[in-house]
């Protein structure tokens, strides 16, 4: 049988009262009785039950996730998850809030964070955009006790606990091969349609799909990325500029959103060119898109499964638990027009 609180009063010959003073961190307990009690804990093996006490307890835990402010359609679905973990709350006894900050703007969200700081949530998933002064906010926060999650973007080099998100450097490799097999002999120029460098995860997906299609496809060359701002607007503009100024282009890598602009600007072109096409995030317009044959395949992370994991981590550091990685590990899937879920 496991150890008990009442195994600890035993070992330590001392009152429950004291045992539970001394889990809890209350004050009231001598020093010399509070290591008696620690030592007891050690030398019996016993392991609480956090879970089972912040239920007891009626602990809630008040999370916020700050996201982009942006118009595409990844983010509504990332927002539509958030609201279902908000309809969770009261089984998973959590308060959560959002908070929406201009996208791919570092000064937003560290005053976004600077705010946070002073009201001590139990932990604060983000969107991050890499840049040193978004770092230093964040390590200011893990050095103050409070967990930071970074969510479908990271923040490689902080002090951030956990990283809810797809291996975006296999994600780019993945979608060089799937382009470079599609377009099997054929010769020309890659477009990539990207939101901003100002984020690591699409730097990430940029540095494996150009190391792959080096490697193995020399007779593809990449062109200069397309920043779209992750803008469905200024995505179908460039996009279109491109295709209309450029013949030699036989595929398009888009390694961000902005997809309903670039699939407005594909079948603007007409059927007569073809366009190999790989992207990014399964949403109602790249599903359509599978279906009718502009989009060739979409590599998709699941929203669902990140917020889900960025709440049980953030829960997890609060309470001082270990994480899981393999249940927190977010998998990359590939879909074609005839495996759609």
């Amino acid at each position: 049988m496991k150890p008990t609180v009442h195994d600890i009063a035993a070992h330590a010959g001392v009152s429950l009262a004291t045992v539970d003073r001394v889990l809890n961190q209350r004050p009231g307990v001598r020093h010399v009785t509070r290591e008696k009690v620690e030592n007891a804990i050690r030398e019996i093996g016993y392991v609480r039950d956090v879970a089972a006490a912040n239920l007891a307890k009626g602990r809630t835990y008040p999370l916020v996730f700050i996201l982009p402010a942006s118009d595409n359609s990844f983010m509504h679905g990332l927002t539509a998850e958030i609201r279902e973990a908000v309809a969770r709350s009261p089984v998973e006894r959590t308060q959560i809030q959002t908070i929406e900050v201009p996208a791919f703007d570092p000064a937003a969200l560290v005053e976004a964070l600077r705010k946070l700081a002073a009201e001590r949530p139990a932990g604060i998933a983000l969107v991050a955009t890499d840049a040193p002064e978004v770092a230093e906010a964040v390590d200011a926060l893990v050095r103050d006790g409070i967990p930071v999650v970074t969510l479908v973007s990271d923040l490689t080099g902080s002090l951030r606990h956990h990283y809810a998100g797809v291996d975006n450097i296999a994600a780019g490799r993945t979608a060089a091969r799937l382009l470079g097999r599609f377009l099997g002999a054929a010769k020309g120029e890659i477009a990539v349609l990207a939101g901003s460098m100002l984020v690591r995860d699409h730097r990430e997906r940029l540095e494996g799909f150009a190391a792959l299609m080096a490697q193995e496809f020399p007779d593809l060359s990449i062109l200069p990325v397309i920043e779209g701002r992750d803008d469905p607007e200024m995505a179908h503009m460039l996009v279109s500029d491109a295709l209309s100024k450029n013949d030699r282009i036989v595929g398009i890598y888009s390694l961000g959103a902005g997809n309903r602009g670039l699939i407005r600007a594909l079948k603007a072109k007409g059927a007569g060119r073809q366009v190999t096409v790989v992207a990014h995030e399964l949403t109602p317009h790249t599903r359509a898109a599978l279906i009718d044959g502009t989009i060739d395949a979409v590599l998709n992370q699941d929203a669902g499964h990140e917020v889900r994991s960025a709440i049980r981590v953030l829960k997890a550091k609060a309470d001082g638990l270990a994480v899981i990685d393999a249940q927190e590990r977010i998998r990359l899937d590939i879909f074609l027009k005839d495996n759609l879920p």
